[in-house]
C-alpha cells in the first residue's frame, strides 16, 4: 500500500440508547436523516470532499445496518478519487471493543498498513460539513501531538460533552470529559487528529492501564494532557449537531427546514447508498406540501408541513403531517393525523388514527410498528404476546397497501 499521509478511522459502534426506539433494529449512525441520507453519510461524505479517501469504519452494535448501508462503499467514490472504505467490525472472532481508544487500538495493524503519518478520529452520530483539510493543516502548522476540533455550545448543554479551556493560542489547558458543572462551553466535537506515531504510542500506555476505560474523552486525552504533550483545538465555526438525542434529532431536521444547513450544496456533495424503491414518485394534485422534504421516490395524497417524507413512504387521502419526520417505506392510511412525531422504518399508521400532539414532547415510534386507529397507540416490542404478530402484520401490510 502507498503512504498515506492522512486516513479517517470512524467510530460507529455505539448502541444509542438515547435514541431508542430508533435503535432497536439500528446501529445509530445507521438511522436515517434529512428526507434521504443515514446519519453516517454526514462523515463519509465530509471525508471525501476533503480529500481524505482511505477511511476505515469500526461497527459493534448491530453492526450489519451499517456494513448493508456503506457495502464495497463505492457509492462514495467519484471519477477522481475511489473511496478505499473497509469495515472492521467489534465482536468478530471473539474481539469486543471496549471503548473508543480500544477500537482503535485493537486495529493498529489495519492501520499500519497504511503507514500514515496522521490519524483523523471521527464519531458516527453528528451532523455537519467540514473540510477536515483545514483542519489538518493547522495541525501540521501548529507541531501539534492530537488537535480537537471544538466548538462553543449553549451553556445548557455543555454537560453533554468533553469540556476544555484553551490559551490565547489554542493550546489546550485543561479538558474534562461531560462535566456535572462545566467551567467553559468549549465543546469537543468528537473529532480528533493525532500524528499516528504518538498515538500509537498513546493506545499502548492506555491499554496496558487496567483502571482505564478506554474512552478518548475520558482516558487518552486527559492523559496526554497530564504529560505535557502539546495538544490544540481547531475553533470550527460551521453547523454542527450531535443527535444522540430523539430531540436532538427532530431539532436538527427542523434546523434544515429553517437553512441552518442545506444538504445540497453542489460544492460539498453529499453521498449515500440509496438503495432502489419502486417508482412511486406520485403527488396528489390536491395535495398541500409546505415547507417540507419530499423524496421523490414516494406517493403523497394528504397534507404536509415542515416534515420529512422519506423513499417508500406513502401517504393516504385525507392525512395530515405536521412537524415531523416520516423514515422510509412507512405506510399512513386515510384520514391519519401526525404531529411533532418520528415514525421509524416500515412502520403501518391505520386509516383514522392519531400520533403525537401539536405540542409537548415528540412521539416516536420504532421500525415496523403497527398503529391502531380505534385506540391511537401503537403495540411495542415491550408486549411479548403481540410482538411476533405486529410485526407480520406491519410486514405483511406494506406489501399490499393502498392509498
Amino acid at each position: 500500500m502507498n503512504r498515506q499521509k492522512c486516513i479517517a478511522m470512524l467510530l460507529a459502534g455505539g448502541e444509542g440508547k438515547r435514541l431508542a426506539p430508533l435503535t432497536q433494529k439500528l446501529a445509530k449512525p445507521a438511522v436515517p436523516f434529512g428526507g434521504r441520507y443515514r446519519i453516517i453519510d454526514f462523515p463519509l461524505s465530509n471525508c471525501m470532499n476533503s480529500g481524505i479517501s482511505t477511511i476505515g469504519v469500526l461497527t459493534q452494535y448491530k453492526a450489519e445496518s451499517l456494513h448493508n448501508h456503506i457495502a464495497d462503499g463505492s457509492c462514495w467514490s467519484c471519477n477522481e478519487q475511489p473511496a478505499d472504505i473497509f469495515l472492521m467490525q467489534g465482536s468478530e472472532a471473539g474481539v469486543t471493543f471496549e471503548g473508543t481508544a480500544d477500537a482503535i487500538y485493537k486495529n493498529t495493524a489495519q492501520v499500519d498498513q497504511y503507514e500514515p503519518e496522521h490519524v483523523l478520529i471521527l464519531s458516527g452520530d453528528h451532523i455537519y460539513q467540514m473540510d477536515y483539510n483545514q483542519m489538518l493543516e493547522a495541525h501540521i502548522q501548529s507541531g501539534a501531538d492530537a488537535t480537537i476540533a471544538v466548538k462553543q455550545v449553549p451553556w445548557k448543554d455543555a454537560h453533554r460533552f468533553g469540556i476544555m479551556n484553551t490559551d490565547d493560542n489554542l493550546k489546550v489547558t485543561s479538558f474534562v470529559e461531560k462535566p456535572e458543572k462545566p467551567e467553559s462551553n468549549l465543546a469537543s466535537m468528537g473529532i480528533y487528529l493525532f500524528r499516528w506515531s504518538f498515538l500509537k504510542e498513546q493506545l499502548q500506555k492506555d491499554a496496558a492501564n487496567d483502571a482505564s476505560s478506554h474512552d478518548f474523552g475520558k482516558d487518552v486525552i486527559p492523559a496526554i494532557l497530564e504529560q505535557q504533550a502539546s495538544v490544540y483545538a481547531y475553533a470550527f465555526q460551521g453547523y454542527w449537531r450531535d443527535v444522540g438525542t430523539v430531540d436532538s434529532l427532530w431539532e436538527a431536521h427542523m434546523d434544515i427546514l429553517d437553512g441552518e444547513i442545506s444538504l445540497e450544496e453542489s460544492k460539498w456533495p453529499m453521498q449515500t447508498n440509496e438503495t432502489a424503491v419502486r417508482a412511486l414518485s406520485y403527488l396528489h394534485p390536491l395535495a398541500d406540501i409546505r415547507e417540507s422534504v419530499i423524496h421523490p421516490h414516494s406517493a403523497v395524497e394528504g397534507d404536509v408541513e415542515r416534515s420529512f417524507v422519506f423513499s417508500g413512504v406513502q401517504v393516504g387521502r385525507g392525512s395530515e403531517i405536521k412537524d415531523s419526520i416520516i423514515m422510509p417505506n412507512v405506510k399512513i392510511g386515510r384520514n391519519v393525523t401526525i404531529y411533532r412525531a418520528i415514525i421509524g422504518e416500515g412502520s403501518v399508521i391505520e386509516d383514522g388514527a392519531v400520533v403525537g400532539e401539536s405540542s409537548g414532547d415528540i412521539t416516536v415510534l420504532g421500525a415496523d410498528e403497527l398503529v391502531y386507529a380505534r385506540t391511537s397507540s401503537f403495540m411495542t416490542e415491550n408486549d411479548e404476546l403481540l410482538k411476533g404478530l405486529v410485526r407480520r402484520d406491519a410486514a405483511a401490510t406494506s406489501e399490499s397497501y393502498s392509498i
